[in-house]
């Protein structure tokens, strides 16, 4: 397949992202140097100067520039896809063009994140019965030296609950940060007895065996998921 280089230049010149599949090396400088001998590539440029290289398997690119100044020409016989961005430079020799394809794109959008931790805290704050009858929590994001806990509350006897939400499945790390917060609130509040809640769709088993050397709880709940692509009627691998 030949190669329009005045179409190609025009395309970086005015930020038309393009799609490049071809055969080709390529040769980095700057921060460090590296050669990547004649595979199979995708190359991607962006509108706004990004090019990405992908060999054809994995999601991260194996080379990459951002804010770059790009352009193609003709040398020895092939042709060469520089890309600049201050000191670093990325030359892609192309020895055969398999695809390119030109496009204007607009995508203003935002990804919008459900089911995150603070929507699991933000449920529990809105809905304490799912810790247990009588729970009223306090606060969501109460700040300590050690970070933020997710929900702070009281339980029907009155005692102080700390709880931190996991997306997840919770693990030792978990335990421990809990620690340290139920921990340090005894010792700002000067309490004797302060409860701690892990808050996850699953915990492993030896972080369910810390949390319970602790004295702590946990609370098998899951992160809304307002997304959710398939319904109760719909079987899932495992009930094959």
């Amino acid at each position: 397949m030949d190669i329009d280089i005045a179409a190609l230049n025009d395309a970086f010149q005015n930020n038309k992202p393009v799609i490049l599949v071809c055969t080709c090396s390529v040769h980095y400088s700057g921060r460090a140097e590296s050669y990547l001998s004649e595979g199979d590539r995708i190359i991607i440029v962006k509108a706004d100067g990004t090019l990405l290289i992908h060999q054809p398997k994995g999601s991260n690119p194996v080379n990459y520039m951002k804010n770059a100044t790009i352009h193609i020409n003709h040398h020895d016989g092939n042709h060469v896809l520089t890309s600049q961005a201050d000191k670093e430079f990325l030359d892609i020799i192309i020895t055969k063009l398999h695809s390119a394809s030109i496009h204007e794109l607009e995508d203003n959008a935002a990804i919008e994140l459900i089911g995150s931790e603070r929507d699991m805290s933000d449920m529990i704050y809105n809905n304490p019965s799912l810790i247990e009858p009588g729970f009223k929590p306090l606060s969501r994001e109460e700040h300590t030296r050690y970070g933020f806990i997710d929900v702070f509350g009281n339980d029907k006897n009155n005692i102080l609950v700390v709880i931190e939400c996991k997306r997840y499945t919770a693990d030792l790390k978990a335990v421990d940060q809990l620690e340290r917060y139920v921990r340090k609130i005894k010792q700002l509040k000067g309490l004797k007895h302060v409860r701690g809640i892990i808050a996850s769709p699953k915990i492993s088993p030896n972080a369910l065996q810390m949390l319970k050397d602790h004295k702590f709880e946990w609370r098998s709940i899951s992160p809304p998921n307002f997304f959710e692509r398939d319904g109760k009627s719909q079987k899932r691998l495992g009930d094959y």
